[in-house]
């Protein structure tokens, strides 16, 4: 336990959630404000893509006695299913045992809020914050940004508030504070397949469902009532956009050709098509996370990334994990704990940011490649018998909490490994020989 302080927390969503049960833990007041209203009173969707939560997310559940709550509403995945225009391939994930689990943002967003408030924490919903005072962790509230605000002071403010961050805004604004967004020329759908008459899923429960075409690709993640949040990714713009997609004949006609295994599951394909909005994808990056011992920032509010490695939560929470050591690290000296933070944070949000970028084109194009499934089948095949010298890249950012940075250069040094690997004469027969196994030895020396 901290000497207690009172700290606003800018943000209901899951990392804001989170952070104010781990607040509270440390012995703080804590109050929560979002311009939004209660998601618990409103219909939540049409915008989202299924969590996929992995040992990083458990790992800061955990940490305050909260996981179990969470896996009740959890479905664990084991593998990928690999929809080809022509058949259905299976993709194992890691070892026997090992899961991603799809969890609706919605049903974990109202659960986070829930387990927040039973630890003491309070909300504030539909209370706008315009700006904050950072030398006083003031926040400035009110209806309007040009009409009358009030001021709300603290001792210490967190912006949880999203790629968008308000409180991101005010920091922007001091000198030597480096910002930078890139947006994705790719947007995202949402669309809908229902659960059967009887209440079960239409497609393998647990699977990752995709659908890889190059250039876009369809994903579908289980939920717990038989349906599945499916995402629809495709360019703005051009050929195969959603700019070439304008009536619901186009529609139909280009799911038809493209994903002809989806037509059956998604009876209101149009009338999702055309009623969801196209959202945007964007990577943010920023630098300092803090001010002082008054302000600070976690999650996508000082590093969003585009959801390809599922790794978005997970990384906000592991942010949470990380501030929590440093509390018990430091004690009383919250400017050493933030300084720490986001000395420890930075490089790993820049490394996951990157293998996010890089694994749009796994998912979209390569998992559709024979030579990228023969190089992960050998990858697990060395794996299991040298577990001890080659954890594959994706088992290291998701069943593991090693950090991300080491994930990052480890994976490349394995990739050219394996391009050397994937050159060997006939490969394909003599993949799982002991030559292949010693070759890959050699170069691991």
């Amino acid at each position: 336990m901290q000497t207690p302080k009172k700290i606003a927390i800018v943000g209901s969503g899951l990392v804001g959630s989170l952070l104010a049960i781990y607040l509270k833990k440390a012995g703080h007041t804590v109050h929560i404000y979002d311009r939004s209203p209660d998601i618990r009173k409103i219909q939540f969707s049409g915008r989202s893509i299924n969590l996929a939560m992995s040992n990083r997310g458990w790992k800061a559940l955990d940490g305050v006695g909260v996981g179990d709550a969470v896996r009740e509403i959890a479905i664990p995945m084991d593998k990928r299913a690999i929809h080809l225009v022509d058949n259905l391939k299976f993709q194992n994930y890691g070892q026997e045992g090992e899961s991603i689990y799809s969890i609706s943002r919605g049903t974990l967003n109202r659960k986070m809020i829930d387990l927040a408030e039973q630890a003491g924490a309070e909300f504030f919903f539909e209370q706008k914050i315009w700006d904050v005072t950072l030398a006083t962790a003031t926040l400035h509230i009110g209806e309007t940004e040009r009409g009358e605000w009030e001021e709300l002071k603290y001792d210490m403010v967190f912006g949880a508030d999203g790629a968008f961050s308000r409180i991101r805004h005010r920091m922007q604004r001091q000198s030597m504070f480096n910002y930078s967004q890139e947006f994705l020329n790719i947007g995202y759908k949402e669309l809908n397949i229902p659960a059967n008459a009887d209440g079960s899923h239409k497609l393998d429960k647990y699977s990752f469902h995709i659908w890889p075409r190059g250039e876009y690709m369809l994903i579908a993640l289980p939920n717990l009532d038989g349906s599945f949040t499916c995402t629809l990714f495709m360019p703005f713009e051009g050929k195969n956009s959603f700019a070439s997609l304008t009536d619901r004949k186009e529609v139909e006609a280009f799911f038809e050709k493209n994903f002809p295994d989806s037509i059956e599951v998604i009876p209101n394909l149009a009338e999702d098509f055309f009623k969801n909005p196209t959202s945007t994808l964007v990577t943010m990056k920023c630098f300092p996370w803090t001010y002082e011992d008054k302000v600070a920032l976690i999650g996508d509010a000082c590093h969003a990334i585009v959801p390809f490695y599922g790794q978005g939560m997970n990384a906000g929470f592991e942010d949470i994990t990380v501030l929590y050591e440093m509390i018990l690290e430091y004690g009383e000296d919250w400017e050493r704990i933030f300084s720490e933070y986001q000395k420890s944070r930075k490089p790993n949000a820049d490394a996951i940011a990157e293998l996010s970028y890089r694994n749009f084109m796994e998912m979209s194009s390569k998992t559709a490649d024979d030579k990228f499934l023969l190089q992960k089948k050998i990858e697990k095949w060395f794996s299991e018998k040298h577990p001890d010298k080659w954890i594959p890249l994706y088992s290291r950012v998701t069943f593991s909490d090693r950090p991300y940075v080491e994930a990052l250069a480890i994976g490349d040094f394995q990739n050219t490994i394996m391009e050397e690997v994937l050159k060997l004469e006939n490969i394909e027969a003599i993949w799982n020989s002991e030559m292949v196994e010693n070759k890959i030895l050699e170069l691991l020396q």
